[in-house]
């Protein structure tokens, strides 16, 4: 076992929009002396917001991964996007990280993104501490975040902290454990005695700490039975043995902008958050058989695994692809397999990435986050293996796209370059599709929103140098079956020479929300092996170029039951083919469907304004979930709405609120359209295609 394991943290910082977590993530680097000066966010210098499209929004958009030192523990810092266009880049973090730092602002407390954020930890089992940001502002309220925590994300927060001060007069925190104040001027903390103002409140908050910390330790709830006194050693251990365990969060406060904070929230990180030691073996599987489970634990003497999750096609050294590296040792020029693909890779350079700068190592080995080049067949999502001990991790889940639009060349010679450049940032970008459409000879990309999409614009403009003219967003509609249907198909085609010739009876039926489902149930090789896959291959490129309308095809089983194949005719191409006509045919007769994305949205309004806001959101078939206080005089609205009705709606709600409320939306899922909303859709795309 490597004892520095012991000693490395791979973290990641998330949180809602706005929240703040660059401009913290900015203060790690001074503090850690990663760089010498504080980037602002909102004077586009920030360091992991390195990207022109960032620093020109003062947004974070792609997750960039950076190495620090605090305590004698080696930090992985990946900061994360707040926007929920960009929810792939949290995902794909989340899913290599061990622990997470999650952002709330003091004024907004749980806002919509946070919530995301915090099921997608959940359900990669990530153990978190939080920190109030914004103590400073206006509005600042320590004790009502940390509510809201409890209320709406059952994250059994436990304040570890007690803010002294709030808003212009927030100068310092006490650290309930240790009985220590400090406060913080300019870059400095000095640690004070306790102010007699805040005795009492100190006392009232550390025992409900020790009340708390009881239920899950036998030694503390002995000493509080007892009245004794429990020492700060004894809670410490507490803290981190109930964290690494997700029974809670330790609620940490400060403000990032004003330099407070900041070192005790770095001490928790080492103190509480997990080491790969600490989180112990991964879990993969055969690549031939998902029942048969495969352990590594994070030591040198393993068998190397590591997981693809991210890749950025840098100008200087190429495409890197980020790896976490879970068992062995990765060395430059060493032989790999990509176990996902079934391809052999070989290690060019590997390198230690630091936001925008890179060092170059001769080695890796478990718990690193580094950069490989000369990767050829990995993506986000594959799992690298020792060539003679294969296994699968798991990969990350990708929502599916929900807006598109249509983009063609300024320049007709740029075509090539367009093609070029699209296929590189969806190879970066899983969330991010461009398909051609033959029939009407034009190139549709689609993403997971308005902001995600022109992003990608600029980078087409600004990285690749191609001029593009770009249609108005449309809504990425899919395409299903409701009923079951059985089909059979001949293909024959002589035209002189060798012919063409296969045949294919199968079973279409819906697969509610499973994706597609293929399985072979031919006996006595009425379809011999080679052909199965080209069977597959064929349905596969018609769901892609859709059926009804041109939309991709989802949410359906193909079952093969019977074929006939010819010795001489019979080939691939021949089987592609009538397996594509064979589908395209059931399909239309098993009562096909358009399937529209359903957004979730959250509307904050105040009270005068509530009745205009609902109202409106009736007409656009807008459901409404849930209703709760937001701040004094304002609501939260949670709910459901169609994303075709949500075209221009911040404008319409703007003015609906004068200029007062305002909305977040994400993703929930695909729903059946109505038969009459289903036939205007179908008549609208026509009438474009003709026109």
């Amino acid at each position: 076992m490597n004892p520095s394991l012991n000693n490395i943290r791979n973290i990641g910082i998330a949180a809602h929009i706005d929240a703040g977590k660059t401009t913290l993530t900015e203060r790690i680097l001074f503090y850690t002396g990663v760089s010498r000066k504080t980037g602002e966010v909102h004077d586009g210098e920030a360091t992991m917001d390195f990207m022109k499209q960032e620093q020109e929004r003062g947004i974070t958009i792609a997750s960039a991964a950076i190495s620090c030192k605090w305590n004698e523990s080696n930090i992985n810092l990946i900061d994360t996007p707040g926007h929920v266009d960009f929810t792939i880049e949290v995902e794909r973090s989340l899913r290599v990280i061990d622990g997470m730092i999650a952002v709330f602002c003091a004024v907004g407390g749980v806002e919509p993104q946070s919530e995301t954020v915090w099921n997608q930890a959940d359900k990669y089992k990530v153990p978190r501490i939080a920190f109030v940001n914004k103590m400073d502002r206006a509005g600042a309220d320590f004790h009502a975040a940390v509510s809201q925590m409890n209320k709406y994300l059952d994250a059994n927060a436990i304040a570890l902290q007690l803010p002294m001060g709030v808003e212009e007069e927030f100068e310092g925190v006490i650290d309930l454990l240790e009985g220590k104040a400090y406060i913080f001027d300019d870059f400095k903390r000095e640690e004070c005695p306790i102010p007699d103002k805040y005795h009492l409140k100190y006392e009232e908050a550390r025992m409900l700490v020790v009340e708390k910390l009881a239920d899950y330790n036998d030694e503390i709830m002995e000493l509080y039975l007892d009245e004794k006194d429990v020492s700060a050693e004894l809670l410490n251990k507490a803290v981190r043995d109930a964290t690494l365990k997700l029974l809670i969060t330790p609620v940490f406060c400060g403000a990032a902008y004003k330099n407070k904070g900041v070192q005790l929230l770095l001490d928790a990180v080492t103190d509480y958050l997990p080491s790969p030691i600490d989180v112990g073996a991964t879990l993969g599987h055969e690549v031939d058989n998902e029942e048969n489970i495969i352990r590594r634990t994070p030591c040198l003497n393993e068998p190397f695994s590591a997981l693809a999750f991210k890749i950025i096609n840098d100008p200087y050294v190429g495409q890197q692809t980020f790896i976490r590296i879970y068992s062995g040792k990765l060395e430059r020029g060493m032989p790999i397999v990509n176990s996902t693909k079934g391809r052999n890779e070989r290690v060019g350079r590997i390198l230690k990435i630091s936001a925008k700068d890179r060092e170059e190592i001769s080695g890796a080995g478990p718990g690193d986050i580094v950069a490989l080049i000369g990767m050829k067949n990995t993506k986000t999502g594959d799992t690298l293996c020792d060539v003679n001990n294969k296994l699968l991790l798991e990969s990350i889940h990708v929502v599916p796209t929900v807006i598109e639009t249509k983009i063609n060349p300024a320049k007709q010679k740029d075509q090539k370059k367009l093609g070029e450049a699209l296929a590189k940032l969806s190879n970066e970008d899983p969330s991010f599709n461009a398909r051609y459409n033959e029939e009407t000879d034009e190139t549709i990309v689609s993403g997971m929103g308005e902001l995600h999409l022109e992003i990608i614009m600029d980078r087409i403009k600004d990285e690749f140098k191609v001029e593009v003219e770009v249609g108005e967003p449309s809504v990425a509609y899919r395409e299903t079956i409701t009923n079951e249907i059985k089909v059979e198909y001949r293909h024959t085609k002589q035209t002189g020479g060798k012919g063409q010739f296969a045949q294919t009876l199968m079973r279409i039926e819906p697969n509610n929300g499973k994706g597609y489902e293929f399985i072979d149930k031919i006996k006595g090789g009425n379809i011999p092996a080679e052909y199965i896959p080209s069977v597959n291959k064929g349905i596969i490129k018609t769901m892609d170029r859709g059926i009804l309308s041109g939309f991709p095809v989802v949410d359906i089983k193909v079952v093969l039951l019977d074929g006939k194949f010819h010795p001489v005719d019979s080939s691939d191409m021949a089987f592609q083919t009538c397996a594509s006509i064979c589908f395209r045919d059931g399909f239309k007769k098993a009562n096909p469907i358009l399937m529209e994305p359903m957004m979730k949205i959250e509307i904050n309004t105040p009270d005068e304004h509530i009745g205009g806001v609902i109202g409106n959101l009736n007409k656009k078939r807008g459901k409404i979930e849930s209703m709760r206080r937001y701040r004094k005089g304002s609501q939260k609205l949670n709910g459901f709405v169609p994303l075709v009705e949500m075209f221009g709606y911040a404008t319409q709600l703007r003015n609906l609120s004068s200029g007062r409320a305002n909305f977040s939306m994400e993703f929930h899922k695909y729903t059946p359209l109505s038969k009459s909303l289903q036939e205007e859709v179908i008549k609208k795309l026509e009438e474009k295609k003709n026109s």
